[in-house]
This record gives C-alpha cells, sequence and structure tokens, in this order.
C-alpha cells in the first residue's frame, strides 16, 4: 500500500498528476494468469475503487480506497482443470488485502460467477482506530459475462456490492477462456455501457392465468452511518421475473419479500445512499438512492437484483439498473404512496412497491420530513372531489329548476 500512503503524503502532487492524465479512477492495470506451459487463460485490464465500512472506537465509519499500480497476480491463481476446478483470477495489494474472480462457462458463455474480497483490519493506512484486528472476507455474484472467444467490455462503473464493502470496476477488459494467448479483437458489451440495438424477441406464449398474489407485507428499513441515519424506508416489496425455464417455456413469477427471513444492511456516502437486503434464495437487492445537488432533490437511482432461480435454464438471475428516476422528493422531505408503484427495472424484471414511504440523505432524529405526495395517490383523491362536484352541482341544478317551475306557477293564478 506504498503507492496509497504515498498518495496521502502528497494529495497536491496526486491532484497535478491526476489533471495532467485527465483521469479521475485509480490506474488501470493488467493482470494475467498462465498455465504450467506459459500460456495465458486470463486476461484482465481494470481500475478499481473500494468503498467499505467498518466499525471503529466511536462508531462506524466509511473508507475509500483505490486498487494500488503495485497490485499483482498471486501463484495460487489458476486456469483450472476441466470437470475438477474454475479458473481463477487473484490479486493481491498492501498488507493483505485481495480480489478474487472466480469464472464458469457453459457451451456459449463464461462469467466471473463469483467476485470475493479479503480486507485485512489491522491495516491502519486504510483502516484506522479499527475496533477489530481481524482479515474479513465478503463475495457476491456479478454480472460480468461474455460470449465465448470475445472480451469483456465496460467502459461505465461497474458497482458490485458485498455485504459492508462495494467494488467498482472501470474502463474493465475482461476475458478467461483465452484462445489466442491474448484479448479477442471481438467483444461482448455490458449493460451498463448500452442501449444496443437488438432483435426483438418472439412474443413468450400465454401462460395458463393464475391467481393474484397477495401484497406483501409492509417492513420499515433503516439504514445508518458515521453521521447518523441516512435512510429510512417502510415499503412492502414484490420482484416480478421473468425466464426460460429448463424446458425452454417462458415463465413470469412474482416473489414478495418476506422480513422475517431476509436481512437488511447498507451504506452511506455524501452522494450515494444504499439498501441492500438479502435472504437465503436473493443473495442481493439492492436500493440506490442518488441526489441532484443543484435541484436539492434526491431520487431511487439505481436497483441491483441477483437470485437463485432452480427451474431456471440459468439458474443465477441477475438483473441492473443505475439509470432510474423514481421515489423522488426535495431533500429534507419524504416521499411517500400509498398507491401500488411499479418500477421497470429491466425488460425481464420490475418490481412492485406497496405502501412506500422513504427519505433518504438528510434524515433528522430518525423521523420522517415533511411528506410529498405520489402523482397517483393525487390523482385518486381528484377522483371522489371531481365526482362530489358533479353531484353537488346535478343537485344545485335541480334545486334551481324546482324553484323556476314554482315560480311560474304561482304566476298562473289571478286574485278574486
Amino acid at each position: 500500500m506504498a503507492a496509497l500512503g504515498g498518495a496521502r503524503r502528497r494529495p497536491l502532487l496526486l491532484l497535478l498528476l491526476v489533471l495532467l492524465a485527465g483521469l479521475v479512477h485509480g490506474a488501470a492495470a493488467v493482470f494475467v494468469v498462465k498455465d504450467a506451459n506459459g500460456t495465458a487463460c486470463i486476461m484482465a485490464n481494470f481500475s478499481a475503487a473500494f468503498m467499505a465500512s467498518y466499525d471503529t472506537r466511536s462508531g462506524p465509519k466509511n473508507v475509500t480506497f483505490d486498487l494500488p499500480s503495485d497490485a499483482a497476480v498471486l501463484n495460487s491463481s489458476s486456469c483450472g482443470k476441466e470437470n475438477a476446478s474454475d479458473p481463477s483470477l487473484m490479486i493481491a495489494f498492501g498488507r493483505g488485502h485481495g480480489l478474487t474472480l472466480s469464472f464458469t462457462r457453459n457451451a456459449t458463455r463464461y462469467s466471473v460467477q463469483l467476485m470475493s474480497f479479503i480486507y485485512n483490519l489491522s491495516d491502519t493506512q486504510i483502516f484506522p482506530n479499527a475496533s477489530s484486528k481481524v482479515i474479513k472476507t465478503v463475495e457476491s455474484a456479478t454480472d460480468i459475462r461474455a460470449d465465448i472467444n470475445k472480451k469483456y467490455r465496460c467502459v461505465s462503473n461497474n458497482q458490485i456490492h458485498m455485504h459492508n464493502v462495494t467494488v467498482t470496476l472501470h474502463d474493465a477488459t475482461i476475458q478467461a477462456y483465452l484462445a489466442n494467448n491474448t484479448f479477442s479483437k471481438e467483444e461482448t458489451r455490458c449493460e451498463q455501457d448500452g442501449p444496443f440495438p437488438t432483435t426483438a424477441p418472439p412474443p413468450p406464449p400465454h401462460p395458463s392465468p393464475s391467481p393474484a398474489p397477495e401484497n406483501p407485507p409492509v417492513y420499515k428499513y433503516n439504514v445508518s452511518g458515521t453521521n447518523g441515519t441516512c435512510l429510512l424506508a417502510s415499503m412492502g416489496l414484490q420482484l416480478n421475473v421473468t425466464y426460460k425455464r429448463k424446458d425452454n417455456m417462458t415463465m413470469t413469477r412474482v416473489f414478495s419479500i418476506n422480513p422475517n427471513k431476509t436481512t437488511a444492511g447498507g451504506s452511506c456516502s455524501p452522494q450515494l445512499v444504499t439498501l441492500e437486503l438479502r435472504s437465503e434464495s436473493i443473495p442481493l437487492l439492492a436500493f440506490q438512492f442518488g441526489m441532484n445537488a443543484s435541484t436539492s432533490r434526491y431520487f431511487l437511482q439505481g436497483i441491483q437484483l441477483n437470485m437463485t432461480l432452480p427451474d431456471a435454464r440459468d439458474p443465477t438471475f441477475k438483473a441492473a439498473n443505475s439509470s432510474l428516476r423514481a421515489l423522488q422528493a426535495t431533500i429534507g422531505n419524504s416521499y411517500k404512496c400509498n398507491a401500488e408503484e411499479r418500477v421497470q427495472v429491466t425488460e425481464a424484471f420490475s418490481i412492485n412497491i406497496f405502501k412506500v414511504w422513504v427519505q433518504a440523505f438528510q434524515v433528522q432524529g430518525d423521523k420522517f420530513g415533511s411528506v410529498e405526495e405520489c402523482q397517483l395517490d393525487e390523482n385518486s383523491m381528484l377522483i371522489p372531489i371531481a365526482v362530489g362536484g358533479a353531484l353537488a352541482g346535478l343537485v344545485l341544478i335541480v334545486l334551481i329548476a324546482y324553484l323556476i317551475g314554482r315560480k311560474r306557477s304561482h304566476a298562473g293564478y289571478q286574485t278574486i
């Protein structure tokens, strides 16, 4: 971690170098794994930034740091053995920190099935005043995947959330199962770099109708950081997932989040607040709230889902979108909606949110601020008002007609 320590001692020099290079991310590095014959089987070129939350004597603390330029490939990295083990890239840096990418493949595609990160809390340069000095390991599935004999290419930031650590890859080129000892010319681009024109798939067959699922239970979630609570959220959650079963039949299923079987966590930063939900079948359901400082508004910016579908052709279902604009409100206020809201994350995944009441960033005293009602609730209130107005108008018309008719009937008689 000498490079990181030097950067802290010479911030002005680092800033000058950043401005000259025109970069805002850590320097990219090339990592290569070779077999016993010296033939490359894995190549990766990317920069990485880490954001971790850890405990200190004075409370939780968030820290950010980059993958340094002197990070190296460990000899324990492997090209894998057919039907025995999968390829893996293991990168070590600093005082006992390590990032591992574990690959797997099928007939047509390969992927980083699992990313794991080992970090040493006794490294006082990165984790000052840590209350524990142990080595910890976190891991998560990823959406890094590409066609066989093509490199994975992603210029945009790709965030992988692992419990209390978020790894952000930038300008990444990754390829496993190399055929020519170097990166392929052809590439598979990541979803974050999209959209890309694609051929529309044929419409799925209509499944037999099934009874409508019950509304999920509403639960209150809380995310806190060094400066206190950064997110309050009360809501019921329901996932709509479309996938292909092992028999190639397209299936759409609805999953309700059961708070009693779900663990909640998250992280706080000045520009991003994250709520992470995990259960046995859902390794990660993450909600990311961003903010626009110029308009003083916050919003649901991203949703990421990793879940297991045992009857699916690909049992690991992943979906993510980091360009959403949902659940918007003014910073300092809360957003509330009694009506059901649906957020379309990807073509194959949407989420229904019931009775949502949420506030991100400036949360005072662990209580919701002034309420901003959603448009759906405002519209639902307009309907009874309009009906009531119409009925009142009708009664008034009848009353006027009655009075006019009565006056005319009196005018028809003469006094004798």
